[in-house]
This record gives C-alpha cells, structure tokens and sequence, in this order.
C-alpha cells in the first residue's frame, strides 16, 4: 500500500475538482488525466495512487457526485 499515493490522490481531490464540474465523461477524464499528470511531476507513479483508490476515474466521479448531491440538499 502507497500512505504516499492516498494522500496525494485525496488532497489532489479536494483542492482540484471545482465545485461546478459536472459529471460527464470529459469532465471526468480530463480531471484524471490532469491529475496523473501532477502525481508524475512530483515523482508518484500511478501504481502509488491505483493500489488503493482501485479506479482513479471512479474516486473522481464519486467526488463530484457526493459534492453536488451535498449541494442539492
């Protein structure tokens, strides 16, 4: 397990996914693709985030899904 790669992913998160993306599948890839990207420039490899995280493209979805559904309620 990456201690390393969870809190890279969780921090990357919240600090990069804006309140008003939407849930569609551009908006989605483009934010994991982004991501990656960083995890690289800062020395993460993708095995460091996935082995915990399982599908970065999921946790990312799941985020904007459970933020806007905080807001609707």
């Amino acid at each position: 397990m990456s201690t390393r790669g969870t809190n890279f992913l969780h921090k990357w998160i919240s600090g990069n996914v804006p309140e008003t993306v939407s849930a569609d599948i551009i908006s989605v890839a483009e934010l994991t693709h982004k991501l990656f990207a960083d995890a690289k420039a800062l020395g993460i490899k993708s095995v460091e985030i996935e082995e915990d995280a399982g599908s970065v493209y999921e946790t990312i979805l799941d985020a904007i899904v459970h933020h806007n559904a905080g807001l609707a309620g």
